[in-house]
């Protein structure tokens, strides 16, 4: 990094003093309306941000003027400095209180399915009238209870499928949770373990994320992917007590998961692929799940494709790394692009002769002058 000599801190106090006049001021209310009003961007900094808090990822996104990137690099920042003083215990999708449950695998599935709080369906319009400050009136009739309020819990569609044998049986995993790889604190090596993976996708940024599952889904890939279940909904956080080992709840947290499948090389089973995060973030799910399937194809790797590599995927959608490292580009390079200018001059002067050169040295102001620790 190079620091600029003069001038630089009385700058730097000025620019974020004028980031601050251009955005307004930082109060309680205008979190308390992001986090009621933009509950989906919420989710996706809780998500990329791998910290359920509502709150604090609506104070993240005020703080930074909407800038995803760096809200979710301060939530995460302030996450590391709080200690972990329990592991929750595994929640199962048969208990989500699942408020949208859908397949687009099958018709008719267990449970049948829940549409729940979606504008999939809806007209992408533009909502002029309220700008023209006439809004209609809110028709109650518009929204009509069903006459069979929809069951707070499923079954999953992956169970009944293995009692069909349509996918392969899995023994559960009775790894002690404290016992179990963590990406936030452990070195990623490759192959990585699939806790990591599974963790890198839950808080991968967004778009990347998508980018790469398009990528599959346009033949980049090894799978074509089918919903096989999309849920939303919210897990019971149960914890054990350290003391007296009694479970109990400390609430409710929102989620989002994902299943997909695809045939499955030389196999009368399908093959299946995973994600969940925290918040609801639909899009993410469906693409990351996509990138678990395509990434555990490696054994029958015929055409390496940039989705297919994980150690690809899981450095390339890092949003905090990646982010930063874009970001840090903006910072004074100053020293090694003259370098790199005075490797020019000198070949231009060699081949063509001092008088033919076409690239002249730039004057630098004396104020502009650096040094580099």
């Amino acid at each position: 990094m190079y620091i600029a000599a003069k001038g630089g801190e009385q700058a730097i106090q000025n620019a974020e003093a004028l980031y601050r006049i251009l955005n307004g001021d930082l109060t309680a209310e205008t979190i308390r309306l992001i986090e009621e009003k933009l509950p989906y961007m919420v989710d996706r900094v809780m998500g990329e941000g791998s910290l359920y808090a509502p709150e604090l990822a609506a104070l993240a996104i005020a703080q930074t003027g909407g800038d995803l990137y760096e809200a979710v690099l301060i939530l995460r920042a302030y996450r590391a400095t709080q200690p972990r003083i329990a592991y929750a215990i595994p929640t199962r999708a048969d208990k989500l209180l699942t408020v949208r449950r859908i397949s687009a695998a099958f018709k008719d599935i267990p449970g049948g399915q829940v549409l729940g709080p979606s504008l999939d369906y809806s007209h992408r319009l533009l909502r002029l009238d309220v700008l023209d400050g006439t809004p209609p009136a809110q028709d109650e009739s518009e929204f009509k209870p069903a006459d069979h309020p929809a069951e707070p819990t499923y079954p999953a569609v992956a169970d009944w499928q293995r009692g069909q044998h349509l996918l392969p049986d899995i023994e559960a995993d009775t790894t002690p949770a404290a016992d179990i790889p963590d990406v936030t604190t452990d070195s990623v090596m490759f192959p990585a373990p699939r806790a990591h993976r599974l963790q890198a996708l839950a808080r991968a940024d967004t778009g990347g994320v998508l980018a790469l599952g398009y990528s599959v889904m346009r033949g980049y890939g090894l799978i074509h992917p089918t919903v096989n279940e999309l849920r939303l909904g919210y897990a019971e956080l149960e914890v054990r007590h350290p003391v007296t080992g009694i479970t109990f709840s400390a609430g409710r947290v929102r989620i989002s998961q994902c299943e997909v499948v695809s045939p499955n090389f030389g196999e009368t089973q399908y093959a299946v692929g995973f994600a969940a995060t925290l918040g609801w973030n639909e899009v993410k799910l469906i693409a990351a799940s996509t990138l678990d399937l395509d990434m555990g194809m490696h054994e029958h790797d015929g055409a390496a494709h940039p989705a297919h590599e994980e150690e690809f995927v899981m450095y390339h959608t890092e949003p905090v790394e990646a982010s930063g490292f874009c970001i840090h580009f903006k910072l004074p390079h100053y020293v090694t692009f003259a370098s790199g200018l005075d490797n020019i001059r000198k070949v231009v002067n060699a081949v063509y002769g001092a008088s033919n050169a076409s690239v002249t040295a730039m004057p630098v102001p004396a104020a502009e002058t650096e040094t580099q620790p």
